[in-house]
Parts: C-alpha cells; sequence; structure tokens
C-alpha cells in the first residue's frame, strides 16, 4: 500500500513537467472567421471587386465590407486567412472605399447578423431597412400638427361627398405611365398611408442635383398633419405604397376611359356616377397551353370593386389559372349593369373561350370561364362598340381574329 501511495505522489509532482496536450481542430470563432471570409472571396468572384461601402450599395455588399475590415485590424485574423487570401484582400492599400460618416451603425448591423455570419444564413437576414425605407419613415416621422387644418378642412369634406357621388374617382398609381413627375401640383389629392393628401402649397422649382426638377411641397393630411416635403419624396412615398391613390379632378370625363390610351370622346351626364371597371388581365401561368398562348390569351372581366384588390389573390384562384396575373387594360364605367355587360362580353367573345381544365388547391377539376383568345385590339374594338351601343350587332369571328356585324342571328 505504501509502495502504491509512492508512486501516485510520483505521478503527480511528474504532471507539471508534462508537455501540453495539443489542441485538435479550430475553435468556434476560427471557424465563423474562416466561413465568413470564403463569403467574401465568393462575392469577390462573382462582382470582380472587393466589398464597398456607401447607401447606394447593397446591404449584404456592405456586411462585407464592413466584415472585411475588422478582417483587416485584427492581426490574428489576417494570419489565420493569409493562406485563403488568394485575391489579396487582406493587404494594406486595397481600394476598397472606407465607411462615410453618414452609414449604418456598423454594431448594430452586425448585431442583427447574430447566429448568420458565416453561413448562407446572411442572404435572409431580415429587419434591415434599406436607405430608401429609412428615408421613407423619415418622412412620416417628420409630419406635425396643421395649426390652420380648419382651413382645409372643407377641403376634405368636399372630397368626400365627390367620392360618394362620383364626381371624382381614385385610381391606381401607375408608375410606368409617367404623370406624377409632371403632374403633383397645387390643389391635388392623393391616398398615401392610408390618409388623403393635399397638396396645399407649391415652392420654387429647382434642379436637383441628378439633373431633374423639384420643388418643396406643403402637403396637408386629412388626420390634422401636415409634412414639408420635396415633390419627388411624395412621388417615392406614392410609388412605393401599394395602397397609394391618385384622386381625379371633378371634371366630367369619358364614358369609358381606358387607363394607359387616349380617351374616348362620349360625354358623362351630369348625374351619372362610377358603377365599375372592365379589366383584361394576361397570365403568368407556365401551363403549357397558356404559356403557347400569352400573347393572345386575355381574362376579361368586370368589377364593381379596385382591381388590384380583384386579383391580389391570383396565385390561389382557380379562376385566375392559380396564377399571378398583369393587368394589361382597364376601362372606367358609368351607368352600366356590370353582371349584364360582363355576361354580354362573355357571349360576344364565346366563340373563342379557352377549353382548359386545371385542378384547383384541393384537388377539384375546374373549367374557368373567363379566359379567352382573342388579340388585345379586339378588345378595344368591342369597348368601342359598347361605347356606340351598336355592340350587341356583332360577334367575334376566331378565324379572321375581327367582329363581324351579325346578319338574320349570325355573324356576316
Amino acid at each position: 500500500m505504501t509502495a502504491d501511495l509512492d508512486l501516485d505522489a510520483l505521478a503527480e509532482q511528474l504532471a507539471d513537467f508534462a508537455p501540453p496536450e495539443k489542441k485538435t481542430g479550430r475553435g468556434p470563432r476560427e471557424e465563423r472567421v474562416i466561413a465568413g471570409f470564403e463569403e467574401i472571396l465568393r462575392f469577390v468572384e462573382k462582382h470582380g471587386h472587393a466589398p464597398r461601402h456607401g447607401e447606394s450599395r447593397d446591404i449584404f455588399e456592405r456586411i462585407y465590407a464592413t466584415r472585411l475590415d475588422r478582417l483587416r485590424a485584427q492581426e490574428d485574423c489576417r494570419a489565420l486567412l493569409e493562406p485563403l487570401d488568394h485575391q489579396g484582400l487582406l493587404k494594406v492599400g486595397d481600394q476598397t472605399a472606407t465607411a462615410p460618416d453618414d452609414d449604418m451603425d456598423t454594431d448594430a448591423l452586425l448585431a442583427e447578423l447574430e447566429g448568420a455570419i458565416g453561413t448562407s444564413e446572411i442572404t435572409d437576414l431580415r429587419h434591415v431597412r434599406t436607405a430608401e425605407e429609412k428615408r421613407a419613415a423619415e418622412e412620416i416621422a417628420n409630419r406635425e400638427k396643421c395649426e390652420d387644418f380648419e382651413r382645409f378642412k372643407p377641403h376634405f369634406d368636399q372630397l368626400q361627398a365627390d367620392l360618394k357621388s362620383g364626381v371624382r374617382v381614385t385610381r391606381p398609381i401607375v408608375k410606368d405611365a409617367g404623370f406624377l413627375k409632371a403632374d403633383i401640383t397645387l390643389g391635388q389629392f392623393f391616398i398615401l398611408g392610408g390618409q388623403v393628401a393635399y397638396v396645399a402649397e407649391v415652392g420654387e422649382t429647382f434642379a436637383a442635383p441628378n439633373g431633374e426638377y423639384d420643388a418643396r411641397l406643403r402637403v396637408v393630411y386629412s388626420n390634422g398633419t401636415e409634412s414639408n416635403l420635396l415633390r419627388r419624396s411624395l412621388q417615392r412615398a406614392l410609388y412605393k405604397d401599394e395602397a397609394g391613390r391618385r384622386i381625379t379632378e371633378p371634371e366630367a370625363g369619358p364614358l369609358f376611359v381606358r387607363e394607359e390610351a387616349a380617351p374616348f370622346s362620349s360625354e358623362i351626364a351630369e348625374d351619372d356616377s362610377a358603377s365599375g371597371t372592365i379589366y383584361v388581365l394576361r397570365s403568368k401561368s407556365d401551363h403549357p397551353l397558356v404559356a403557347a398562348n400569352r400573347d393572345v390569351l386575355h381574362k376579361i372581366g368586370v368589377t364593381g370593386g379596385d382591381v388590384q384588390r380583384r386579383i391580389a389573390n391570383a396565385k390561389i384562384d382557380a379562376t385566375f389559372l392559380l396564377a399571378d396575373v398583369e393587368i394589361v387594360a382597364t376601362y372606367t364605367l358609368y351607368n352600366i349593369n356590370r353582371t349584364k355587360l360582363e355576361n354580354l362580353i362573355h357571349r360576344i367573345f364565346g366563340p373563342a373561350r379557352l377549353d382548359i381544365e386545371i385542378k384547383d388547391r384541393f384537388g377539384n377539376p375546374v373549367v374557368p370561364r373567363e379566359w379567352f383568345l382573342v388579340p388585345r385590339f379586339i378588345v378595344d374594338d368591342a369597348v368601342e362598340r359598347i361605347k356606340d351601343g351598336t355592340i350587341t350587332d356583332y360577334v367575334y369571328d376566331p378565324k379572321t381574329a375581327e367582329l363581324k356585324r351579325r346578319e338574320n342571328g349570325s355573324a356576316a
């Protein structure tokens, strides 16, 4: 027993002189550093340059630029990564731009990346606002109480009456139409952020740094607030707001107004009111039959509501072929029975109805009835016939792709 104790004591004394155990593998921090650097390498391979700072840059490029700066600044990281740095990114004097003073807080940015840095999840980054989103938030935050709101309240009251009677109507904001750039003028109304916005004052026009012209506006909102923003800022905010609308002027317009084309010449009587919209849609479905006829295949319908809202759930609606759609044209209707008009249109184009059966999302067979193999110009022609009241005298001939006058109950 004594010998055993002596041996144990001897082993304990010798332990102090034993060589340290060699570490195997890399620690978690080193693995994260390497993985993060490899993402930067892939960025450079794809784009041909090191990541750069600046608000105009993609959010992920700015993240990579911040990460690269920090890797360069830490000697242990440089030593670890030098064998991988075949692109020379760690060398002093690299041309990556220094982060500007007004750039986002990099610590806050990296905090958003916790658990994602060095993994493919970085491309799923959430809650980091873009520069445009920050500017939009600032514009809303800069609204203040309108001290003389009583001056403008009668305008808002009259507007509500005009909308109710149909003297004015609301229109979607169509970016490609280009009307906002020139037509945001004194006295106009818009719907922005759920509030009616009234352009109460327009300052002098000046040249912006990008060469385009701008002006300072005073915009009063229906909730009693106001903002002093640039015309292009209002334009940008309207484009960004999916629920944004422009409100038409209270002049009598045409009986049918095609949104992106010249108006027809028919006049509206004083007691006419808006009652619906003919819409023409094109499907984005990848169904072979749809894809083969996409240019001439249109869904033609009539709605009493907003067309954008009508198509919002197209991807899950068999009526829309379970796919997104794009609006090709719309026509505003006045004092017309929507149901009768839709039935009339479908009867006229019945010979060109698409013969297709699809499964709805529950697996049940559905035969959509509002899709027609009709060229767009024929729809325009049909609307002209509706306008002048002669549409009941015509039927569509799919063989010649034209509307033909009926004779003795049949097409000529």
